[in-house]
Formats: structure tokens, C-alpha cells, sequence
């Protein structure tokens, strides 16, 4: 069977006592597959949500088209196609348990799947009108509180003159949704990090991050869809535009092959990386349009002279804290335009995209060797290719791009099913040096989708209904200077990971990843830098037991061995216990975790999931020697009421001083509460 991005299971929610209960177990099953791919602050919200809307309002089987499938986000290329001939030959479903028999969905895939899809009878459509808009409609507000409990040392600097934090430490959040029956779609979004200013006069309006949208489905045959305000455009392998989450080299290989769903709204706390204006789907035959427009205000850094306006630097933290920072904000103006255009036949699809960037000013590059062949002007057009060909069990995919005055990029690849047991993927990437975007997202070795060739190549071998062995290898070389290299580099990404699985009952894991790489070697003396081979090996078992209806456990243990030639050679290690406790109403429910940790250096540092509050989400770095802790707690008030609650605690033993520059601490340690109601109506 071909898998895709299953990690996207990482996250969850909780609407229904019995959905709340698989969804949790799915996510306990998978939510460590993304912690090699994601640093400390990508938010996952997104993903959550849209799971939590399924889990509401579950897919009918018997009513939805490919896109809708796509937006499972869990399902692989081969599934949805095979889904679809079985309804169209077999006609529809009486029962979900009909999956059983169509190639490709085994029983752990079904029961992954179930808490988020139905099968209903069919109902005549009741008119629209304002009274039933009021009455039906379903919303949703969520507050969020939090902070960092020691002092840091920004938010007690009284010189004007030095850089310091302008706000308080509290973090807050508002997210408030509303749904009439999946036709029309409200989402506002409100959010002020640590150290931002809140209703005063550097912060008049409140919230620094304020964003919103109004989405209508399915307004006619030939209008699929409108979205007014934030959304997202995903086409192809995304090396035009990707907008969103994306995942790429994991466990799970099928992640490699992107399954953009066109045009999304957008509903994360991230503030960068969307679209703010207008776009819609049409449908024409057999032709889907998307036409779009937006205009984004950026941070950074825009310096006007007798030549011009130009852009030396952009911001995309989404951090307004600092005078420096807040003197940034909304300085750059954006413009966004273009078109896609997908055509789909049967098992065919091919597209083409084009894309419009310009700015209030001229974008600079810098002087050294390295950004030689960086992006340098006010504007930037894209034009981009993308198909996918399902033939039997085998999907081919790819794309095509192309900058103007630019490069071009290419990612193609194949996912075949070689036998029942066993499924294989094999891509080939070539992003040029001189290829340009702002907006992409594709399978790298790093983000910036120019100057990397690759082949990627991964098995994945299903013995047994409860065993599962997936390895994959990444060759990879840098044509051109890159960062911490000097010289054109390359390296090399290997990923086995077994387990052994009883589902909801526990599992068995094994993972062991080799990454090599080249990077400057710093040598007194020298005019020049000498690439030295950098290797890290990574060694994790980790094991989960459900106990009974109540309890779970989950043990890890984790080694980083890291060396650099002629450099430096370090070591580092965690081990952590989790527990489970779920009330038996299911009203109350908590986890807490210990964790020992002992690190070297930086480059032995490890990341590591950890649960957190309903659309939150935390891969912090453990760095150093000491212990971790955190205690989640969730309670049920009554059926449309829930609160949580969360505390941490980090405690140093090599270490007097936490943090450095305007987050240090004087002490060894570092705490952090949150609190959050979510009501429902």
C-alpha cells in the first residue's frame, strides 16, 4: 500500500466522546513522525483545524469528489483513485465498511480513516434563507492565555537607548469560527506574542496579528468556490507557490509527492506565508480556474535614496517587539496576481500556473559570492507545469517551473505498488541556482527551493498486518556557495524506522537516520575555508502501551552522535516517560511527562513532540543537561464548554543563565503556563 503524509495525524481535537477517543488514538499512533521536520515555532493549527472539522462534520463517501478526498490529507494518490472506480463501477456506498474491499485500503487504513468519514442517506436541500442562516449556523471561540513565568530581560530595560521589549510577557490568542451547513464560512483569528505592545500607543489597535476570512462553497455549477480575505494556493509540487504547512523528508516516504488541494482558506496563526485578498474556483467541463489577487503588507527593512526604495531585508517572524522590529513592520508592500489552470481526464491531471510578485521597492541582494545568483529587482513572474498520471498501482507526478530572468526547477517522481507488501517511491529534484520564488515549498534538503539536485528513494515493506519497516535514502549535492559553505557541497539523508504495532493496544518502534553533509572548517591562519564532512547519526526506540481504558504509557529513549572533521565531535541523549490518564466520562483527561536530557553541544541538540493545549503545538529543543517536565489537563465543563490547561518546567544542571540577550534569565530554570476555553454553539 502507498502511504501519504499520515503525519499530518500529529495533530487532534475533541467533539464527540467516541471520536475524541480514535482521533487520539490515531494521533497517538503517528504524532512523532513530523519531529525531525519541524523546529520550535511551525504551528500546526491549521492541520488541527482541519481534522477537527471532519471529526464534525465527517466526509459522505457517497458525495465527495477528488477534492474532497484530498483534503483527508491522509490519503494516498492511489486510494482516492481507487475509491472513486469502486463507486463509479459498484455504485454507492451502503456502509464504510465497504473499504475493506477496494485495493489499497487495508484495516488500519479504515480505521484511520473512520472517525472522519460517513455514509449518509440522501436529504432534499433546504432552501436558503436569512432565518435558517442564524438558526443552523455552528460556531466556535477560542482564548488562549500564556507566558513565560521567570523575568526576562527585556521587559525591564528603562534605558530608551538600548533594545528592549516594548510589551509585557503575556501571549495572547482569540480564534472564532462559523460554519452554515459547509456553504458559508467565517474564521477571524487574533493573536499578540511575549513582548508586544497591547492597546497602547506603540499597539493602538490591540492584537499585533489580526486575520480573517469569508469562504462561500459551492455557489453554482460553474462557481465551486470564493474566498475573501487570507487564504492559500497549493498547485503541483509547489515550486510556484506552496502556501501552508508542508512536510518533507520522514518516515512517512509518501510525504515526498505533494497533493495541493488549489485554493484553501487559511485559518493558522502563522503570519506570513498566505495571501491576502480575493481568489476563487471555477469549474468549466473538465477545466478547473483559479483566478487570484492579493496585496500583503511585510516586515523588513526598506531604505529610500535618490535611486529609489529599496529592500535590503524581510521579516517573516511575525515578532513586533523591539523598536527595530516594530520600525519594520508593515513596511513592504506586496502585490500578488495570476492564474491556474488544471485539466482533468479520468486518471490524468496537468496544470499550469502563473504567477505575478512585485514591491513598493527594489529588492537587494548582497555582495558576497554566495548571493551572486539571488533575486534582485521589484518584481518577479512565474510560469510552472505540474501533472500526476495514476496507471494501475503506479502515480506519476511532477512539475516544471520557470522564473523570468531566472532558472528553472523541476521535481518529478513515481510511487508504484510493487506487491501488496511492498510500496516504493523514487524522485529526482533540480532546482537551479539562479531559479527564483517567494512562495514555494518542495522536497529539499533545505527551504530555499534553488542551487540543490537530488534523487530520493524509499521502500515501504508491510511483513504482517502489525509490522512495518520504511527506509529511505537521499543523495544530495549544492551546485553553487550556499550557507556554511563555501564551495559546492554534498551530502547524503538515510532513514530506517521499524515497528511493531498492536493498534490501540501500543507499538513498538526502532529508528536509526544518517545525515551527512559538507560545511566551512575554520582554521587559524587560513585566507580560505576547507569543506570538512559532517556526520550525525541518530538512534531512537521508543515504546507505548495501552494499559486499559484509562492509562497509557509511552517510553523513549533517544542518542545524537555528531562530528565534524577536524572540528569538533559531541554527543547527546534524552530519555523521557509519558503517562495517559483519561477519565472514564472522558470529561477529565491529563498527561504528564518526565524527561532526562544531556547534551554536548548545539549541534547534538534533539527535538521532540510534546502534547500541548487544542491548536497549539510544541517541538522544543532539548539543549544541555538537565530535566523537563509538563503536565496537560483538559476538562470537559459540560458538552459545549472546554478548558485546558498546561505547565512546564525546564531546570538546568550546567547552567546558571537561561536564555541570552533579551530572553535571559538569571537562574537554571525556565517555566511556562497556559490556559484556554474553547465554547462551542
Amino acid at each position: 500500500m502507498i502511504f501519504r503524509t499520515f503525519a499530518y495525524f500529529l495533530v487532534f481535537s475533541n467533539f464527540s466522546f467516541q471520536a475524541l477517543a480514535q482521533q487520539e488514538e490515531v494521533e497517538e499512533l503517528l504524532m512523532e513522525q513530523l519531529s525531525d521536520d519541524l523546529g520550535e515555532n511551525d504551528d500546526l493549527s491549521e492541520l488541527t483545524e482541519k481534522l477537527a472539522y471532519y471529526t464534525r462534520h465527517p466526509l459522505d463517501l457517497n458525495k465527495a469528489d477528488r477534492n474532497d478526498l484530498n483534503n483527508l490529507i491522509f490519503l494516498s494518490p492511489q486510494q482516492i483513485e481507487n475509491l472513486l472506480v469502486h463507486r463509479s463501477i459498484s455504485g454507492k456506498f451502503v456502509s464504510i465498511r465497504e473499504l475493506q474491499g477496494i485495493p489499497g485500503f487495508d484495516l488500519q487504513t479504515i480505521q484511520r480513516i473512520q472517525p472522519f468519514v460517513t455514509v449518509l442517506e440522501q436529504t432534499a436541500l433546504e432552501e436558503f434563507t436569512f432565518r435558517r442562516l442564524i438558526n443552523v449556523s455552528e460556531h466556535m471561540l477560542m482564548m488562549r492565555y500564556g507566558r513565560v513565568i521567570e523575568k526576562q530581560a527585556g521587559y525591564f530595560i528603562q534605558d530608551s537607548s538600548r533594545s528592549r521589549y516594548f510589551g509585557n510577557p503575556d501571549r495572547y490568542a482569540v480564534r472564532y469560527r462559523m460554519n452554515f451547513e459547509n456553504k458559508i464560512r467565517l474564521a477571524l483569528n487574533m493573536e499578540k506574542d511575549a513582548g508586544e505592545p497591547f492597546f497602547n500607543k506603540k499597539q493602538k489597535y490591540g492584537f499585533d496579528f489580526y486575520s480573517g476570512h469569508i469562504t462561500l462553497n459551492d455557489i453554482s455549477r460553474n462557481v465551486k468556490q470564493i474566498v475573501v480575505g487570507d487564504y492559500g494556493l497549493q498547485f503541483g509540487q509547489g515550486l510556484v507557490t506552496w502556501n501552508g504547512l508542508s512536510f518533507g523528508k520522514g518516515a512517512w516516504i509518501g510525504s515526498a509527492a505533494r497533493q495541493g488541494v488549489g485554493l484553501k482558506p487559511y485559518s493558522s496563526m502563522n503570519e506570513s506565508n498566505f495571501q491576502r485578498g480575493i481568489s476563487a474556483k471555477l469549474a468549466v467541463k473538465d477545466f478547473e480556474i483559479t483566478p487570484f489577487v492579493a496585496y500583503n503588507s511585510l516586515s523588513g527593512n526598506l531604505i529610500e535614496d535618490v535611486t529609489g526604495k529599496h529592500i535590503t531585508t524581510i521579516n517573516y517572524s511575525g515578532l513586533h517587539r523591539t523598536p527595530t522590529e516594530l520600525d519594520y513592520r508593515n513596511t513592504i508592500r506586496q502585490f500578488v496576481s495570476g492564474m491556474n489552470v488544471t485539466y482533468h481526464f479520468k486518471r490524468f491531471k496537468a496544470g499550469v500556473t502563473y504567477m505575478h510578485t512585485s514591491f513598493n521597492g527594489r529588492i537587494t541582494k548582497g555582495d558576497g559570492m554566495r548571493e551572486q545568483f539571488d533575486f534582485e529587482g521589484r518584481s518577479l513572474d512565474q510560469v510552472g507545469i505540474h501533472y500526476h498520471y495514476t496507471y494501475q498501482n503506479t502515480y506519476m507526478y511532477g512539475e516544471t517551473a520557470y522564473s523570468f530572468r531566472g532558472g528553472f526547477a523541476a521535481n518529478n517522481g513515481i510511487i508504484s505498488s510493487l506487491h501488496p507488501k511492498v510500496s516504493a517511491i523514487v524522485n529526482y529534484r533540480y532546482y537551479q541556482r539562479n531559479y527564483h520564488q517567494f512562495f514555494a515549498q518542495s522536497l529539499g534538503e533545505t527551504s530555499r527551493v534553488s542551487n540543490e539536485e537530488g534523487i530520493y528513494a524509499g521502500v515501504i515493506y508491510h511483513p504482517s498486518r502489525v509490522i512495518e519497516w520504511v527506509n529511505y535514502v537521499d543523495f544530495f549535492r549544492f551546485p553553487w556557495l550556499r550557507f556554511r559553505a563555501d564551495a559546492p557541497s554534498s551530502g547524503t539523508d538515510f532513514l530506517s524506522q521499524f515497528t511493531y504495532n498492536w493498534y490501540k493496544i501500543g507499538k513498538v518502534s526502532m529508528r536509526y537516520r544518517h545525515r551527512f553533509k559538507q560545511e566551512n572548517l575554520d582554521l587559524v591562519g587560513r585566507n580560505e575555508n576547507l569543506l570538512a564532512d559532517v556526520i550525525r547519526n541518530q538512534i531512537r526506540t521508543e515504546f507505548q502501551y495501552k494499559l486499559n481504558r484509562i492509562w497509557t504509557v509511552r517510553t523513549r529513549g533517544e542518542v545524537v552522535l555528531y562530528e565534524k572533521e577536524r572540528d569538533e565531535k559531541s554527543s547527546g541523549w534524552i530519555a523521557y516517560q509519558d503517562v495517559f490518564w483519561k477519565g472514564r466520562s472522558n470529561k477529565l483527561n491529563a498527561n504528564i511527562r518526565f524527561a532526562y536530557f544531556h547534551t554536548e553541544s548545539y549541534n547534538s541538540r534533539i527535538y521532540s513532540y510534546e502534547n500541548d493545549v487544542l491548536y497549539a503545538s510544541s517541538f522544543p529543543m532539548y539543549y544541555g543537561k538537565g530535566i523537563r517536565t509538563y503536565l496537560n489537563i483538559r476538562w470537559r465543563i459540560r458538552k459545549d464548554v472546554d478548558v485546558w490547561g498546561r505547565y512546564s518546567l525546564t531546570k538546568y544542571r550546567d547552567r546558571e543563565i537561561v536564555g541570552s540577550a533579551l530572553d535571559r534569565i538569571e537562574g537554571n530554570r525556565k517555566s511556562d503556563f497556559k490556559v484556554q476555553l474553547r465554547w462551542q454553539w
